[in-house]
């Protein structure tokens, strides 16, 4: 595990286009792949991690502490190689995330998916988040309506830390 870098944009973008190809068309994972443009990895490398081996990238998360809220933390984007999953790759990311963000000062780590997305809000939970009331349930998941725009509902998650 490493540091993100902006080099690492292309070969991120193309691995969201094609690890979420089995539960997507070429061109929803390609849409997918929008909501990471490289000024995440421009202006939050830093804070971003990338799992690597020598057959290039094989898991990310990109995060930020928030510019607004001193004591928070905010992860946008995780990925991990379909063939990695259930190894323990996504927890690993997390963690150090919340080490890297709980040394600086950061006590919340919030993170937002999709209610559809069930393994997330899974994995989310797993972590330790809470879900954060929302004005709708949707499949006994609070749920916080048009969230991103309009239909674009979400689940949000907040993290508690404990201090460094």
């Amino acid at each position: 595990m490493r540091q993100a870098r902006a080099e690492d944009h292309r070969a991120i973008v193309e691995r969201v286009q094609s690890w979420w190809a089995d539960s997507r068309t070429p061109e929803q994972a390609r849409e997918l792949s929008l909501l990471l443009p490289r000024l995440f990895l421009q202006h939050f490398a830093t804070t971003s991690l990338v799992v690597e081996d020598d057959t290039g990238v094989r898991a990310f998360l990109v995060g930020f502490h928030s510019a607004d809220a001193a004591d928070e933390a905010y992860i946008h984007f995780v990925g991990v190689d379909p063939q990695l999953r259930g190894t323990g790759a996504a927890r690993s990311l997390y963690t150090a995330f919340f080490a890297q963000a709980a040394k600086v000062g950061r006590r919340t780590v919030r993170a937002t998916t999709s209610p559809s997305n069930t393994g997330s809000i899974a994995f989310h939970r797993a972590m330790g988040f809470a879900v954060e009331p929302g004005d709708q349930e949707v499949d006994g998941v609070s749920v916080h309506s048009d969230y991103d725009g309009p239909g674009q509902d979400r689940v949000c998650f907040r993290l508690e830390l404990e201090p460094d």
